[in-house]
């Protein structure tokens, strides 16, 4: 039955969306800067051969440096992050790859490594897709479910990897099938956290080793027909994961996961490059427990982006159900400059009646910086606040959603 659905959702989006194809204008260098050209302007020299904005197959468009970073995860950051972007071919129709690296320590003490990869062969036949990370990782987790208080936490350690790949094959134009696995390792999990009483009783009720292993194929369903991924123009996404995680193969108990990701980037005004975008994502388990560190959490879906306005882990429990909005509007006319404006809600089911009850709703505005004007991508500072006095800023290469 899940198979039969999502079938059905992604017949309809393809149906809707196959005469709205992302159209990804690149304005000509003469009229568009970056954070590139304003370096050589001061510096007085070039800092890289920069001489076609056409789709060239095996040209790397950069981004990237060391910098510094805040989150309300992680306090102040101390980072080197990088993005290469790159055409496998030279049609109009030809999607953009993209490997975003990045490695970073915190005030917190934690250390994160990250490999994330989109590739597109040429001609779009495939799709391979992996994410690979290790962090050491020092956190605050508040317990199971919305009806929890910011103020009354558990301070959790632990170290992670993620060993993730996926390759989809073309079975009609922007659609998709393929297969994949995912390992979830954890480690070094502290079974007597220092914190509140009652969230340290809620964790131990749900059930925590001192390590965890989830290891689970893969079944994947994608329709994608924007032409640049990093910074969509317009078009559709849509991507559903079936995941089944068995002790066959290592995982520590069985268990499945849904995972239902829908995006619309929508030009607005028509003629105008400003953007109307929306963001569904819903992430359900069942079949068995996940371990507690594998439960669907805010922001730790794939690009840690999910609920900007409140601080990673803040609501966590077995599903999770949430929107969002944002619109993206051009400040400067060379298009250095731009903002955002967003409005999201996220629910989490209570445990252990795995019931939603209630909705977390969060808002903000931010600022985008042409960090290469060539693969479209933005440095974007965001600050968002949610209730319950909860807000902060944001930051990430490449936009959010």
């Amino acid at each position: 039955m899940p198979f039969r659905i999502c079938v059905l959702v992604l017949s309809l989006i393809f149906e809707i969306s196959s005469a709205q194809q992302d159209s990804s204008k690149i304005l000509k260098p003469k009229t568009e800067q970056d954070l590139i050209d304003v370096a050589e302007k001061i510096l007085k020299k070039p800092l890289m051969k920069r001489d076609t904005a056409n789709k060239k197959a095996g040209k790397i468009y950069f981004s990237g440096s060391p910098s510094p970073g805040y989150s309300l995860s992680s306090g102040w950051v101390g980072l080197v992050v990088a993005n290469g972007a790159f055409y496998t071919g030279s049609s109009k129709e030809a999607k953009i790859s993209n490997v975003y690296v990045d490695a970073l320590y915190t005030q917190q003490k934690q250390t994160v490594i990250h490999i994330q990869s989109n590739l597109w062969t040429k001609g779009n036949h495939f799709n391979i897709i992996n994410d690979w990370r290790y962090y050491n990782y020092p956190q605050k987790t508040y317990g199971l479910g919305e009806n929890t208080n910011v103020n009354n936490y558990a301070a959790q350690t632990f170290k992670y990897i993620r060993l993730s790949q996926t390759v989809l094959k073309s079975i009609r134009p922007n659609l998709y099938a393929g297969l994949g696995y995912s390992l979830d390792y954890h480690w070094n999990i502290p079974l007597n956290p220092d914190g509140d009483l009652g969230v340290i009783s809620q964790i131990n009720a749900y059930g925590i080793h001192s390590n965890s292993t989830s290891s689970g194929l893969m079944a994947n369903l994608l329709f994608d027909n924007r032409l640049n991924s990093i910074n969509p123009a317009g078009g559709s996404y849509a991507n559903i994961t079936y995941r089944n995680n068995l002790t066959a193969i290592g995982s520590d108990n069985n268990w499945q996961s849904l995972l239902v990701d829908l995006r619309r980037y929508v030009p607005f005004p028509r003629q105008s490059e400003n953007i109307l975008a929306f963001w569904s994502y819903n992430w359900l388990t069942f079949g068995g427990n996940p371990p507690y560190l594998d439960l669907p959490s805010t922001g730790w879906d794939t690009y840690g982006n999910i609920g900007r306005g409140y601080i990673q882990g803040r609501f966590r429990s077995k599903n999770m159900v949430y929107l969002e909005a944002e619109y993206r509007f051009k400040i400067s006319p060379s298009g250095l400059f731009g903002g955002v404006v967003f409005v999201n809600a996220q629910s989490f089911s209570e445990w252990p009646s795995n019931t939603f009850q209630s909705v977390a709703p969060a808002a903000g505005l931010g600022m985008r910086i042409k960090f290469n004007k060539y693969s479209r991508t933005n440095v974007a500072i965001d600050y968002g606040f949610g209730q319950g006095g909860s807000q902060g800023v944001f930051v990430n290469l490449g936009e959010v959603f």
